[in-house]
């Protein structure tokens, strides 16, 4: 069975960061894949930063280029808004019986993990991968059998300030993968 690592962000847009973390799950881990899955609009987040979805999905199936260990998703586009995790994770699982899905996320997330819709069968019915992040607040789900750490290297770069330097004029090289780098130079995104 094919075991699949999703990675939900607004990636407004995607960065290094970002892509340091999927290629670590998908290579350093027992994942087949890692699914970058663009969320339309996170509850939790402010929209009115938000670059249109289909803008953030090209961006993200630029960075992932041809590396067949990672790949750019849309599932959220058609669901209802704003998406909750669990309702994805269902979704998925009746579209691809054949496949087993696991949650890829920040340590810092299982913090504020009882706000999550039905954060109790996520934790019954599901893998979370966490990669660790600093300043982690200790959760009371550190131990729990369905939760796993993992050191992937962090890199301390936001969307924010690759945004607000876009906006000013700056250069996101190196922040942001060379193929986004050249169609943000090239396009009005974020200015």
């Amino acid at each position: 069975m094919m075991k699949i690592g999703l990675f939900f962000g607004s990636f407004n847009p995607v960065h290094v960061g970002h892509m340091i973390i999927a290629n670590f799950m998908a290579t350093h881990t027992d994942l087949d894949q890692v699914w970058l899955v663009v969320s339309p609009q996170n509850p939790l987040k402010n929209k009115s930063t938000l670059a249109r979805d289909y803008d953030r999905l090209h961006l993200v199936h630029l960075a992932v280029g041809d590396n067949q260990l990672l790949k750019a998703s849309d599932v959220e586009f058609s669901l209802p808004k704003p998406s909750y995790t669990i309702d994805t994770l269902v979704f998925l699982k009746e579209k691809y019986p054949e496949k087993k899905f696991v949650l890829i996320m920040g340590g810092d997330n299982l913090a504020t993990l009882h706000k999550w819709k039905n954060y109790e069968i996520l934790l019954r019915d599901y893998q979370i991968y966490l990669y660790k992040r600093p300043n982690s607040e200790k959760s009371e789900w550190d131990t729990h059998p369905n939760i796993h750490y993992f050191e992937a290297p962090m890199l301390d770069i936001s969307a924010t300030f690759i945004r607000e330097c876009l906006k000013t004029g700056k250069s996101v090289r190196y922040l942001v993968p060379d193929a986004v780098f050249r169609y943000l130079e090239e396009s009005r995104l974020y200015r």
